[in-house]
């Protein structure tokens, strides 16, 4: 078992990484409630899994723990399935005293986390993530976010959780598909870290492949601990957090003009870290050496590095220029100077994008 804390300005909160989350609810002791009333939010596909388990381990302990289950995908991440979890959590009699249990991957700790820093102003809550995305990313750092016919995430809040707790027993029966797409999020951290980090994640991708337990575990542990300390930094991405989006410029737009459930986030990310390297090299910022590295990592992991689908450039544009870390109407991406050195809000002419977008998906006029 490890224990991370991580500190914000206004919160400080751990982050336990387990073994295994189902065999005990010994785990319980590390967090503090205010009441014993809570509600497990889930999807159709992770609650037949796991939330009978978890819900146990709640009543081990004398809390009445109530469940509502949502659709799964990243279609269903909308305002919508927000009022409907309110409706609920009204019908379940939840004070502001209760509290909110996140179980899923990043859809369920985005949209849990965004209705528990709304639903009467605001009450606590814990994060299950069971993915490995989520588990690295979406679950840590208090973004929450639900998505909007103009595009992705620009509806939300910044709101702390009061735990995490990572099981690492959640992989071994995560689907390829969807274990590859959370290697995207650690090999984002790995290139903007540098150092230790980078080359152990750069020497082990066959040992992470196999989901050995150690290696997957140090993985984990350094991507939470190195995003940590920027949201202690940058709360609430006034600055240096921004950093935490590269590839998520380009890999948004995608997933917006593709169309959400076409593809995985984690896969978008891939494409448009590469994005990211191609646009850094023609700017002079980088050598077509690392291009090549972001290449080789992403092939590697079994990653994307670019998509056989093709795109209508104008509704591509409206995406990007919709990014919430635009300026004034101008393109602004995180691009990397080096390993362990990325520049954020960098100006980036769109006349470039395009130019570079044949290299990355189909283009249609």
């Amino acid at each position: 078992m490890q224990n991370l804390l991580i500190q914000t300005r206004d919160k400080q909160y751990t982050v336990l990484i387990l073994p295994q989350v189902l065999s005990s609810s010994d785990w319980l002791n590390h967090f503090l409630f205010p009441s014993q009333k809570g509600v497990i939010i889930t999807n159709t596909t992770v609650g037949p899994l796991y939330e009978q388990g978890v819900q146990q381990l709640f009543h081990e302990r004398g809390f009445d723990i109530k469940t509502i289950t949502i659709p799964d995908g990243e279609e269903y991440k909308q305002l919508t399935t927000v009022e409907h979890i309110y409706h609920e959590l009204l019908k379940l009699g939840l004070d502001r005293k209760s509290f909110l249990v996140a179980l899923g991957g990043g859809v369920i700790t985005d949209i849990t986390g965004f209705v528990a820093s709304t639903y009467l102003r605001g009450i606590p809550y814990l994060q299950i993530p069971t993915s490995l995305l989520a588990q690295v990313d979406s679950s840590v750092g208090g973004k929450t976010g639900v998505n909007i016919e103009e595009g992705k995430n620009l509806i939300g809040t910044f709101y702390q959780p009061d735990g995490v707790i990572v099981g690492l027993d959640f992989l071994k029966s995560l689907p390829d598909r969807e274990f590859r797409e959370g290697l995207s999020e650690i090999m984002k951290a790995a290139f903007l870290s540098g150092g230790d980090f980078f080359e152990f994640f750069q020497k082990n991708i066959p040992l992470i492949l196999k989901r050995d337990q150690k290696i997957l575990e140090e993985l984990i542990s350094q991507s939470i601990q190195f995003k940590g300390e920027i949201v202690q930094k940058d709360e609430k991405e006034s600055g240096v957090r921004s950093i935490l989006n590269y590839g998520h410029t380009l890999g948004h737009a995608f997933e917006k003009t593709l169309g959400y459930g076409a593809l995985r986030h984690g896969e978008a990310v891939a494409v448009g870290m590469m994005g990211a390297a191609i646009i850094a090299e023609r700017m002079g910022m980088i050598s077509a050496d690392l291009v090549n590295i972001h290449q080789e990592l992403l092939v590697r992991c079994g990653l994307p590095i670019s998509f056989p689908y093709s795109i209508k450039v104008d509704t591509f544009i409206q995406s990007l220029l919709k990014d919430k870390k635009n300026v004034s109407g101008s393109l602004r991406m995180v691009l990397l100077k080096a390993i362990g050195k990325p520049a954020y809000s960098v100006q980036v002419e769109m006349g470039l994008v395009l130019d570079i977008l044949p290299q990355l998906v189909e283009v249609e006029p």
